[in-house]
């Protein structure tokens, strides 16, 4: 769907497990509160709420209402129930999962389904959390109500060059497109971020973002939770969606030829065998899927695994036919006499060929030991 000023790319604001907290007589720091608040989304299990997103600029105001529900990293459902928003209009609906992405836009009786079955899902809140930890000042201006709730109000003055044309939230795990155009002077430009972090549970319930220069206020954004229910399960089927019976489905990316539980059932697809990584004890097999391709890129297996106790801690191993990697551009290293690449960064990675296929262990975390995987592995 084309979304103009509101670019939904997930949901998230929670409150998932009881933190004990000091008397209203020695407040904590909000520093501690954001460790607090990092801390309680890394074990977050679902949630669900009602989130209203209110938009505030000169010309005009723009609220939409919607009920939201979240299995994080990767599971959202997004239903909006009341919208002023003419580009996200009432009855739209936004279904994600690991696989599929469905937009539908009852305007126009659209479906856009997407598919992604080997995108990378990583925890958008809690770097946006980290980030204001390690890069923003931090100010604590009290306790105020937010739908019933205590919350502590932390007000963060992030660096101008980081609000560019985006904003990513804090509460509702979204990507805002700021209508604004700063041709001044930059130091005439202030930019005010305030997160309500709920007294109980320590996890953000409402954020501010206002931008003003010279004084004057140029945007503003403001998004509550209300109706918070934590960690207390999901209703079966809520992250599949089945399209309305008229509407017309636009299909958009790869669809792939199976998404699997188990090594098994992937094996009777897959034109090759697939190997039995030896990986942590703390993580769990989550899906096998095979996506095949034109030719000269043949047939991709990844076995995704990840620890069901942290948010987005997880690994990948991937099967190729076709050589995706460029060994000029990474460090070579030697894996059992086998020589392999390296790759550092977001995603860490070792990359090696074994007879006529290519092999890859990738994570986002520091602490995952890919070259024991991939020494595992070896050349079957």
């Amino acid at each position: 769907m084309n979304r103009r000023r509101l670019l939904a790319a997930g949901v998230t604001a929670a409150l998932a497990g009881c933190v004990s907290y000091p008397s209203r007589n020695d407040p904590p720091s909000s520093e501690d509160l954001v460790r607090d608040a990092i801390e309680t989304r890394r074990h977050m299990t679902d949630l669900q709420a009602r989130r209203t997103m209110t938009v505030e600029t000169p010309d005009e105001t723009v609220e939409r209402v919607a009920h939201i529900a979240h299995q994080p990293p990767a599971k959202q459902r997004i239903d909006v129930l009341e919208s002023s928003d003419p580009d996200v209009p009432d009855g739209a609906v936004t279904v994600t999962n690991r696989a599929t992405t469905w937009e539908y836009d009852p305007s126009e009786d659209v479906v856009d389904k997407q598919y992604h079955p080997n995108k990378v899902d990583t925890d958008r809140t809690r770097l946006v959390l980290e980030s204001l930890l390690e890069e923003s000042r931090l100010g604590y201006d009290g306790v105020e109500t937010v739908d019933g709730r205590a919350a502590h109000v932390v007000e963060t003055a992030p660096p101008v060059e980081d609000i560019g044309p985006t904003i990513d939230l804090v509460v509702g795990e979204t990507t805002f497109v700021v209508p604004l155009r700063v041709t001044g002077d930059p130091d005439a430009m202030d930019v005010s971020r305030e997160v309500w972090i709920d007294d109980e549970y320590r996890y953000p319930i409402k954020e501010r973002n206002t931008v003003s220069i010279d004084g004057e206020v140029r945007h503003r954004l403001t998004v509550t939770y209300e109706d918070l229910v934590i960690d207390k399960g999901l209703e079966p089927g809520t992250f599949t969606y089945e399209p309305p019976k008229d509407a017309t489905v636009v299909p958009d990316g790869s669809k792939p030829k199976g998404v699997f539980e188990s090594r098994a059932a992937a094996t009777e697809l897959t034109p090759y065998d697939l190997p039995e990584p030896d990986v942590p004890a703390s993580y769990t097999l989550d899906r096998v899927t095979v996506v095949e391709k034109a030719e000269r890129f043949g047939t991709t297996t990844t076995l995704w695994y990840n620890d069901p106790n942290v948010v987005a801690r997880e690994l990948y191993v991937a099967v190729r036919e076709v050589q995706r990697f460029n060994p000029d551009v990474l460090e070579a290293i030697e894996i059992d006499g086998h020589t392999a690449y390296r790759r550092d960064g977001g995603i860490q990675s070792v990359f090696w060929t074994c007879d006529d296929l290519n092999y890859e262990v990738s994570s986002l975390t520091d602490d995952t030991p890919l070259l024991e995987i991939a020494s595992s592995i070896g050349c079957p």
